[in-house]
């Protein structure tokens, strides 16, 4: 508990034993007056500074307003209990509502504790602590154990674990090694990791993730928008309701008594304060929020969250997003040679290539290639490669350069793509290249149709056969595939024009080609791990692991938030709409009051704080 939470507990305990001894005590009438106003202020004395200062300030209809003039209001009237109950139990209120806030923004604040506070840069062989501000593109630093990594970049030398909980929501360490890229904001657990720079900190991904949590609470809901606009408006209208009601009876009606209207007009006032409204809805949105984030996703805004919450289709880059982007080596075929032959030939062939099919067929291969063994290579562009090995001529590349040599008749394996082999004009074998399909993709569909998401589409520039069995292998709806760039936009376009009259539409993708379909969908949801910053920047939601099956724990987070701020309109609106007309009709007391405004106000903040609860989801 924070010292000011401390002091507001102080003066609930000081204000509640005085309210007990002024009122049950028997002391003359002045010494428990006199008790009762010092419980009244130790209770309520910010909450009357505030109002004079905001209405100084020309801020006049808000819940302090409203509680200094009520309880001011009971005072006059001699209900000097009544009164300083009001304002304890608004004191209360504010304690229990400070811990809700404190508690749903713990999560964000953690991320919060990224911002890493200096570099240890390499300069003239010396090494000298920094501002993370200093350090340029190219400029080499060194992250020790225990320090958090300041700036991305690839790693020189040194191997370690890198604790990413507070990117990614995963408490397993990653570890890394030399020529791996590393990612800023993570904490090196081990050893000592010497890296190359390659963006300011402005630019870097622990300082796009700080700006995306310090904008999020600019970006609204509607229900959000609604319960500020409502409160702007309502707070006027029943505070002139309550002066008419104090003054238009008692000169309308005859036999009736000021006092017994102005009684009813404050306990109107109390009643109608919509703390409990103002408070609550953004709460549950901001629990929300920083539920995701507990989990490795970041929300832009509560907006998105919301939009979230009606979600009928969901579209799918493939590439990067379903799949893990790194091509490995997943059947060989031989006409003559053995197997691991052919992938010798084929690793040999593609020995002096950095083309991402040539650096899975060496990852395959396993062993060091003698490149004395390969004589010349020539690189046949847009077919393949000839070299010559061991004196022998041969060609690796498509069934292009196959057709070129005279071979026609080739083996098809339409899952993957395939490197032909072949010497001279005698055919060899081919090496079968595929990207694999990440771990967890067939279980963010099942999770998606299991959150009643009702359409799962992949679009993809990849062939027709592998795009295919990539959609059969996790179960999605629909495919379209060999799509270019352009034809991606366009046809997303026509899926989100005819899908969102059933709910809202949302693509998922990790590509610098994504960026216009995730700027165009009603939710853009981008790979935060390895996911391009063009995409990242357009997203509304940043899923910092890169695991699909993360979308369908934010839309369960999203709908469940969306569910709680609906409960406390309902709740809120209802009990004070009751108790307004019972406090009109005279049949309500100022305890009854107390209820309809703290009472619910209390009750609609413990319900928002359930949003953080995402583990039982």
């Amino acid at each position: 508990m924070k010292r000011k939470q401390k002091i507001k507990l102080a003066r609930v305990i000081v204000s509640g034993v005085l309210l007990v001894l002024g009122a049950l005590a028997p002391l003359p009438a002045l010494a428990s007056f006199i008790i009762l106003m010092v419980s009244y202020l130790v209770a309520g004395y910010d909450t009357l500074f505030t109002a004079i200062r905001n209405i100084c300030h020309g801020q006049v209809f808000d819940e302090n307003f409203l509680m200094a003039i009520a309880t001011v209001g009971a005072i006059g009237l001699k209900d000097y209990k009544e009164a300083v109950f009001v304002m304890l139990f608004y004191l209360v209120g504010t304690i229990f509502e400070e811990y809700a806030v404190n508690k749903s923004r713990g999560s964000i604040s953690e991320l919060m504790d990224i911002r890493p506070d200096y570099a240890n840069l390499i300069r003239d062989g010396r090494e000298e602590k920094v501002d993370p501000y200093e350090v340029s593109i190219g400029d080499t630093i060194l992250v020790k154990p225990g320090e958090r990594v300041p700036l991305d970049g690839r790693i020189l030398e040194g191997h370690s674990a890198l604790d990413t909980s507070a990117l990614t929501g995963e408490s397993l360490p990653r570890d890394v090694s030399a020529g791996e890229d590393i990612t800023s904001g993570c904490i090196n657990m081990t050893g000592v990791l010497k890296i190359k720079v390659s963006s300011e900190f402005d630019d870097s991904t622990v300082a796009k993730i700080l700006d995306m949590v310090e904008n999020a609470g600019s970006k609204k809901a509607k229900v959000e928008k609604f319960i500020t606009k409502f409160a702007r408006y309502y707070t006027p209208i029943v505070v002139i309701a309550a002066a008419l009601m104090a003054v238009v009876p008692p000169l309308a009606i005859p036999g009736q008594s000021f006092g017994d209207w102005i009684s009813r007009a404050l306990i109107f006032l109390v009643i109608s304060c919509p703390c409990a409204l103002v408070i609550s809805v953004p709460l549950a949105f901001f629990g929300g929020v920083g539920g995701a984030s507990r989990c490795g996703v970041l929300v832009k805004g509560s907006n998105y969250l919301e939009a979230l919450a009606k979600v009928d289709t969901v579209i799918f880059d493939k590439t990067g997003t379903l799949t893990t982007g790194t091509f490995t080596v997943t059947d060989i075929y031989s006409a003559d040679l053995d197997d691991q032959q052919l992938l010798e030939l084929a690793a040999y062939a593609e020995s002096y290539s950095d083309h991402p099919i040539s650096l899975s067929i060496k990852e395959a291969f396993g062993k060091e290639i003698d490149k004395t063994r390969v004589s010349e290579t020539e690189e046949l562009s847009g077919k393949g490669i000839k070299a010559v090995i061991d004196g022998k001529l041969i060609y690796a590349g498509n069934k292009k350069l196959m057709a070129d040599l005279g071979i026609e008749k080739l083996p098809v394996n339409e899952s993957a793509t395939l490197v032909h082999l072949a010497e001279g004009e005698k055919y060899l074998g081919y090496v079968a290249i595929a990207d694999t399909v990440k771990e967890d993709s067939a279980s963010a569909i099942r999770g998606l149709k299991a959150a009643g998401v009702h359409s799962s589409v992949m679009l993809t520039g990849d062939r027709d056969a592998v795009a295919g069995k990539v959609a059969s292998t996790i179960g999605l709806d629909a495919y379209y595939a060999e799509l270019l760039p352009g034809d991606k936009v366009e046809l997303a376009e026509k899926i989100i024009a005819e899908k969102q009259a059933k709910g809202n539409v949302v693509f998922v993708g990790d590509g610098i080609n994504d960026a216009p379909v995730l700027a165009r969908a009603d939710i853009g949801v981008a790979m935060g791990g390895l996911g391009s910053e063009a995409a990242i920047e357009a997203a509304d939601i940043v899923i910092m692991d890169d695991q699909p099956s993360k979308l369908s724990t934010v839309i369960k987070i999203a709908r469940k938030t969306l569910s709680i701020a609906r409960q406390n309109v309902v709740f809120a609106l209802t009990v004070k709409a009751v108790v307004l007309v019972l406090g009109a009709l005279g049949m309500a007391s100022m305890w009854a009051a107390v209820f309809a405004d703290v009472g619910v106000a209390v009750i609609a903040i413990l319900n928002s704080m359930r949003a953080l609860g995402v583990k039982k989801l």
